[in-house]
């Protein structure tokens, strides 16, 4: 296996980042582009031995590293940053070829992003403090002491961006880091991790291991010397990863996706609202956040789905390194055939086909858009992820609210109305970590992110990122108890 593939011109390298060093394994997996199914490369593929090698560089590194001072590792993280803003063509390239997302959201707006997480979290350190209190003349001191080596399990769908947003804090906060990309789309990672030596990280500290799911995510997740461990991705696997963690309780963030509703009022204006609903077909629908499910009041829902069908019908799918493309291919041949599934078994049941609904060349699958659903079938109720919207109706807000909640999901939620009561009155009942009103995936680093019942555990995000990747200390001390004469 070559040490090194290129990929529309960039090198990147295949093999783990283990202390400091590339590392190969025995074995590999082959990795694709949706965009048009080629080989890419063979990918190390690692197992129980590289996740403890991995473990013991972040353990080996921690000591050094959680002394370090904070203006230090803000300097180094802001050092990442300006490694990333000179390859940003390079990044979204090999992004968008490793995981079919759009270019042009890749160089303008995703891999800007990845800068920007290094760097606000970097500030957000040196920011970070509590006032001391007292309590019957005693002084309160709150610190944030690192905790450990962290094991960060990342996704496919935006993977540099999803990673950093984990790694930027685990790393400002004093911890070291074993990076696992998920492993449809793993090329990025390892740029990272080239960008990060380059930037003078010390060994150790970042480590990016590759390979398939429980071969190697078991014994990271497991390991006695891991203090955190982060995972975005799907419910079965964070409860496989719960499992796993429970025999040391190490702390777990965990964001699970979900299916949120996009609430359109009959006040709201309309084309802001088909504008909204359209903009959920973005990267093919693999968005955790995705408003998936249209909930429109009934006496404007004829015009709204005619506008919607409109809108929808004049997107641009094909090739998303054409900068005319809206909607690229989905992942995988394996997702591709899961989303399928969904939609074939709908209309089975009843469901009918507004849009879409068949898949097309390739690894591409029409924009899709299903009325007549039953509130508890299975399309209404189970992430697809991918290019399906569910469309139905409500008659008031009370509908609207109990329609909006009635999943096993929290994750996020959208409401468009004109009126600024109602709003407050329907996002104050709606069970979701974050709520958008008359917008859309507008998100503030400084704000928490995270979801409610199976959308996830925890929350991380500005202070809350701190809280977690951190054992918070109190230190309580005397007025009394100097000697006085002591220096």
């Amino acid at each position: 296996m070559p040490d090194k593939i290129t990929v529309a011109g960039v090198s990147v390298d295949t093999r783990h980042w283990i202390g400091g060093e590339r590392v190969a394994s025995a074995g590999t997996f082959a990795d694709h582009s949706p965009i048009d199914g080629s080989a890419l490369g063979e990918i190390a593929r690692g197992g129980p031995a590289e996740a403890e090698a991995a473990v013991a560089a972040a353990r080996d590194a921690f000591p050094e590293w959680a002394t370090t001072p904070r203006s230090e590792r803000a300097r180094l993280l802001h050092a990442i940053a300006d490694g990333v803003e000179k390859r940003i063509e390079e990044l979204a390239i090999v992004e968008t070829t490793d995981n079919g997302a759009l270019l042009r959201s890749h160089r303008r707006g995703v891999m800007p992003r990845v800068a920007h997480n290094f760097r606000f979290f970097a500030d957000w350190l040196l920011s970070l403090d509590h006032e001391d209190f007292e309590t019957r003349g005693h002084t309160n001191h709150v610190s944030w002491d690192p905790a450990g080596p962290c094991v960060l399990i990342t996704p496919w769908n935006a993977p540099l961006m999803l990673a950093t947003w984990k790694v930027a804090p685990a790393l400002a906060a004093g911890n070291t880091v074993v990076l696992k990309p998920a492993e449809w789309s793993p090329l990025t990672a390892s740029l990272l991790a080239d960008i990060a030596a380059e930037a003078g990280l010390p060994a150790g500290v970042l480590n990016v291991v590759q390979g398939y799911g429980s071969e190697i995510g078991d014994a990271l997740t497991s390991h006695p010397d891991v203090r955190r461990i982060s995972f975005t991705g799907s419910v079965p696997t964070a409860k496989r990863i719960a499992e796993s963690a429970a025999a040391q309780l190490t702390p777990l963030s965990l964001e699970l996706g979900g299916k949120s509703p996009l609430l359109v009022f009959a006040d709201a204006d309309l084309e802001l609202a088909v504008d909204l609903a359209v903009e959920q077909y973005d990267n093919a629908g693999q968005v955790c956040l995705a408003g998936t499910r249209l909930l429109v009041e009934e006496t404007v829902a004829e015009e709204f789905t005619r506008r919607f069908v409109e809108k929808a019908t004049a997107l641009e799918q094909g090739d998303p390194r054409d900068e005319t493309t809206d909607i690229g291919p989905n992942i995988h041949p394996r997702q591709l055939e899961k989303i399928d599934g969904f939609v074939r078994r709908a209309v089975a049941a009843g469901a009918r086909t507004v849009i879409g609904g068949h898949r097309k060349d390739g690894q591409y699958y029409a924009p899709t858009l299903l009325t007549d659903v039953a509130q508890d079938s299975e399309i209404v109720q189970e992430e697809v992820f991918g290019p399906v919207l569910t469309l139905q109706t409500f008659a008031g807000e009370d509908e609207a609210v109990r329609l909006a909640n009635d999943t096993r999901f929290g994750l996020a939620a959208t409401v468009v109305t004109g009126d600024r009561d109602r709003a407050e009155r329907v996002t104050a009942r709606l069970v979701a970590g974050t709520v958008w009103v008359n917008c859309f995936f507008v998100r503030d680093l400084q704000a928490p992110f995270g979801g409610s019942r199976q959308s996830g555990v925890g929350r991380e995000g500005g202070t809350w990122s701190f809280d977690f990747y951190c054992d918070l200390k109190n230190t309580v001390t005397a007025p009394k108890g100097w000697n006085q004469d002591h220096g």
